[in-house]
């Protein structure tokens, strides 16, 4: 076991010693190391109760003979982060969460892991650092929130940014606002929509890591104990058995979690964070043409918001990803788990369908894909659009550039009742490298939603998009402005043709002013220059290879 490095043998007598000064015996000392990844926090709420959760792991690592070590990774939340400085640490905390876990498990000698995660960044960061150890591991997403509900109505986190809009358009008064406010997150989990958390804990099921149901399961439901007690106990079989990730992911792996996403209409992010996580096995294993590829395949079968009016709850109630496997089954590639079944071996297993909420093929919601990648000379190397969340009468959409060097200058002309009908908002020097950190823009999506112009407004930028936007939102333009691409010289009241059916996004500006344009461009100075985010900015890589860091 790699743990003996650390506790076998006479000149380990002080390694030992101090696993004792812990309080751990000889005989704990003698079993399997596993580790319990942690990422509890008081100011999360999708994490706030996986102290319960990992006190029911370490029960089911002892009852199979491992002992557990508990240790914690940072956690950001997206929603209490957004539209402030602090949301350019929110992608950037990936990647120091997957070095904590390398480095905890590196230099402790863990034969094992258990992955605690619930939100945006932690789930790719925690498992891009599980992949990098190539141990065996399981993950435990923490699960959904519960909707709110106010006067019979359902509520989500998207619902109260989105009455930020509505109150300043005058849709609603304050008092409303407040209404919603109080009643719209009751309590632990992520937040209750097909939002980037949930959509990462999807995505972890499809890929075998996790057990069936536990990307649906509830912050608040005893199942999600009984799932964190079998995971404590699966990973002590599988350091036993030596299975390692790598004998189980394969690029069939990752285009299963690929399809499902397409298929639930999930979360923009999910094009950063699956090339990440696919990146620690092998650069360039999965990339933007392998999302666009299978969109064409892929139909979208459910409607969960923020693209519809289910929730989480719904999804789960009507079979979860099982039963998205079980539908999508011709399209989907069998593949190996953690838990020693094969998908197609889950997928034979399922007897129950709510075909309400998971459409049967022969009656999708959409007949692709719910994510579109576009490319042209505006994004060369490709941008993403949630087509699942946008009104078809804005699939195809051509009007002057409205151009901002911010997120903030953007939203203080959205607010300020700056943008006519018909304008294409353009926001740049937002990606990973010149935000720093590729910030979420759900004030701005949410502020045009709330003013009712999300079907007569685009907004286009290499920045990128909450889980939770909707409306004609076109992110992750690459290259980015701040390494020169085309996005940098959009001048005011050029004319931008969107075209999400055939997958273009075009500047309508001759090839040779373009080409004259970028040949005077100079790079502006960083806009953060000393600390962690200027380190995040020059080293990392574009929005296309996933803003992984540079090797």
């Amino acid at each position: 076991m790699i743990s003996d490095r650390v506790k076998k043998g006479i000149k380990r007598a002080p390694h030992r010693s101090l696993l004792k000064a812990c309080g751990y015996t000889d005989e704990e000392i003698d079993r399997p190391f596993i580790g319990v990844v942690n990422s509890y926090t008081e100011v999360v709420p999708g994490h706030i109760h996986l102290r319960s959760l990992a006190e029911a792991v370490k029960k089911g690592i002892y009852a199979n003979g491992g002992t557990a070590f508990e240790f914690n990774t940072m956690a950001i939340c997206d929603g209490i982060a957004m539209g402030h400085e602090g949301m350019k640490y929110s992608l950037p905390s990936r990647e120091i969460i997957a070095d904590t876990v390398e480095s905890m498990a590196k230099a402790h000698g863990f034969d094992g892991l258990v992955l605690l995660p619930s939100c945006d960044k932690v789930v790719p960061g925690m498992l891009m650092g599980a992949l990098r150890l190539n141990i065996p591991f399981v993950v435990v997403t923490g699960g959904p929130m519960l909707p709110g509900e106010v006067r019979g109505r359902k509520y989500d986190l998207i619902s109260v940014f989105e009455g930020v809009g509505a109150c300043i358009g005058g849709r609603i008064d304050e008092e409303e606002l407040k209404e919603i406010e109080d009643h719209a997150c009751p309590g632990p989990g992520s937040c209750a929509g097909l939002f980037t958390a949930n959509t990462m804990a999807c995505i972890t099921e499809a890929l075998g890591l996790s057990l069936p149901m536990c990307a649906t399961t509830h912050a608040v439901d005893a199942l999600k104990i009984r799932i964190c007690k079998k995971s404590g106990e699966l990973v002590v079989d599988l350091v036993r058995k030596n299975i390692r990730p790598t004998d189980i992911l394969t690029k069939e792996s990752f285009e299963n979690a690929i399809i499902v996403d397409l298929a639930l209409g999930g979360s923009t992010n999910t094009t950063l964070h699956i090339p990440a996580i696919a990146s620690e096995i092998e650069r360039g294993l999965i990339t933007l043409d392998d999302f666009d590829r299978l969109s064409e395949e892929i139909p979208q079968i459910a409607s969960i918001r923020p693209n519809g009016e289910h929730f989480m709850l719904d999804l789960h109630r009507a079979g979860g990803i099982p039963a998205v496997l079980k539908v999508l089954e011709d399209k989907i590639r069998d593949a190996k788990t953690v838990y020693g079944k094969t998908i197609r071996e889950v997928i034979r297993e399922v007897k129950y369908i709510d075909h309400s909420i998971i459409r049967p093929l022969d009656n999708p919601v959409h007949r692709e894909g719910g994510l579109r990648i576009l490319r042209g000379n505006l994004a060369p190397r490709g941008a993403v659009v949630k087509i699942s969340a946008v009104d078809p009468k804005m699939y195809r959409h051509e009007g002057p550039a409205r151009v901002f060097d911010s997120e903030e200058e953007a939203l203080e002309a959205i607010l300020g009742g700056e943008i006519e009908k018909g304008d294409v908002i353009v926001i740049r020097y937002e990606g990973p490298a010149g935000g720093p950190g590729m910030k979420e823009m759900l004030a701005p999506t949410s502020a045009i939603c709330g003013m009712g112009l999300d079907d007569k407004v685009a907004l286009i930028t290499d920045g990128r998009f909450s889980g939770g936007s909707r409306g004609p939102c076109i992110g992750h333009v690459s290259p980015e402005a701040m390494a020169g691409g085309p996005i940098a010289v959009v001048e005011e009241g050029d004319l931008i043709s969107i075209d999400m059916i055939g997958k273009s996004l075009q500047l309508k500006v001759p090839e040779e002013e373009i080409r004259e344009r970028l040949s005077r461009w100079k790079k502006p100075e960083p806009k953060v220059k000393r600390g962690y985010l200027a380190r995040y900015s020059r080293l990392v890589t574009s929005a296309d290879e996933g803003a992984i860091l540079k090797f």
